[in-house]
């Protein structure tokens, strides 16, 4: 297994989208990311009755459709609004070395406000950062500057950015540099909001 991050869209995703995460997670995660070929849109994922879609399902197939993938961690970004049973909606989830993001709440447009695409793209990095934190085997931080951090608003997501606090960072460098994956698949719901939320 190859260290790198093999990014995943899932439907359409912009391209420019594609290639500025790729460089942010270049720098963030000292690898170079690959842009694999896009899966279909999930259609199987929607559910109705919430006009969601569900992430676990879609992270199940990206997970299972590509265990042959090389890359150390998978990273899937889709277009749509994901929720899981617990929750209203998230951001991203993690499940074993698979990481799924979803862009559709990152942009200003979702809250009626005008675009601001770099705010969106650094939305998009710091969700993804956050996510494949997780699925090296970090938690969420304390620290309200740390891309750990949990994240109860968008207002959190802004002022935490992209980067790792310098503990966190210590521990990151010694799960890349380790041999063996965290133990076991383990759900993470590190970037649920409440539906209360107004920017």
């Amino acid at each position: 297994m190859k260290r790198t991050i093999s990014i995943v869209p899932v439907g359409r995703i912009d391209s420019n989208v594609l290639h500025g995460l790729q460089q942010g997670l270049s720098v963030a995660f000292s690898v170079a990311p690959d842009i694999a070929e896009p899966l279909p849109e999930p259609f199987y994922a929607f559910n109705s009755r919430r006009n969601q879609y569900s992430a676990e399902s879609i992270l199940e197939v990206i997970a299972s459709r590509l265990q042959g993938d090389t890359a150390e961690k998978i990273l899937g970004i889709v277009d749509h609004d994901l929720y899981v049973p617990e929750l209203n909606f998230v951001f991203g989830v993690a499940l074993g070395r698979a990481t799924l993001i979803s862009i559709a709440r990152l942009r200003q447009e979702f809250y009626g406000l005008s675009s601001d695409d770099d705010l969106f793209c650094r939305r998009v990095l710091t969700e993804a950062v956050h996510e494949l934190g997780h699925s090296y085997g970090l938690k969420h931080c304390v620290n309200p500057n740390c891309v750990m951090f949990f994240s109860r608003t968008l207002l959190d997501t802004d002022k935490k950015g992209s980067d790792f606090c310098a503990p966190c960072n210590i521990k990151m460098h010694r799960f890349q540099s380790a041999t063996s994956s965290p133990e076991g698949q383990k759900w993470m719901l590190p970037s649920s909001l409440s539906l209360s939320f107004v920017p």
